[in-house]
């Protein structure tokens, strides 16, 4: 269910939060969950959105921007103004397909960095909306994979951590000034 939070989906000189990059503890911590949900959390969902816009992703974590709180914004048309942007609160896969596929992803904390990664091609979550209504989402393709990226922030993992090649990963992490130590490798 797309929140109805809105905010224009735009470019901002100064975006309201800060992005956290490889090698940052902020994107190692597991997250909180979130016991609040009121106007305060909303502002801080629309604080993301704008920073998720002013960087052209299409989701976020909060712990991208050091916030330690399981709350995920996610909008794979940012370009159409009237497609409402996902909001995930407290998040928590229900199940996930046994068939995974391989695309490549990249991430607002590694800018410039794009790598294959293998995911379950769909998932199915229950999470909370920003009004706190209790809700479950089935997704497959880039919407399941967005999901899964999103929430693997949430634990402190980083799509890199996911990646097989190590070689070609540790061109790409270093040609874009990044250490291959911040990798944390899942076997």
């Amino acid at each position: 269910m797309p929140s109805d939070i809105a905010v224009e989906k735009k470019k901002l000189k100064n975006p309201p939060l800060k992005l956290h990059y490889l090698g940052d503890r902020a994107l190692r911590q597991p997250a909180k969950r979130v016991t609040k949900i009121d106007d305060e959390l909303r502002q801080l969902v629309r604080q993301m959105l704008q920073t998720m816009y002013s960087s052209d992703g299409i989701g976020l974590a909060a712990p991208q921007v050091a916030i330690n709180k399981q709350l995920i914004v996610i909008d794979l048309e940012p370009d159409k103004p009237n497609s409402p942007p996902l909001v995930l609160i407290n998040p928590t896969i229900k199940q996930t397909s046994e068939k995974c596929d391989v695309a490549q992803e990249g991430c607002l904390s590694i800018p410039n960095v794009y790598m294959d990664v293998k995911r379950p091609e769909s998932v199915e979550i229950a999470y909370k909306d920003e009004y706190g209504r209790p809700k479950t989402l089935k997704a497959d393709g880039l919407l399941a994979r967005c999901i899964l990226h999103e929430m693997d922030h949430l634990n402190g993992v980083v799509f890199v951590d996911r990646v097989e090649n190590a070689l070609a990963l540790g061109q790409e992490l270093s040609k874009n000034g990044f250490s291959q130590q911040a990798v944390k490798p899942i076997v």
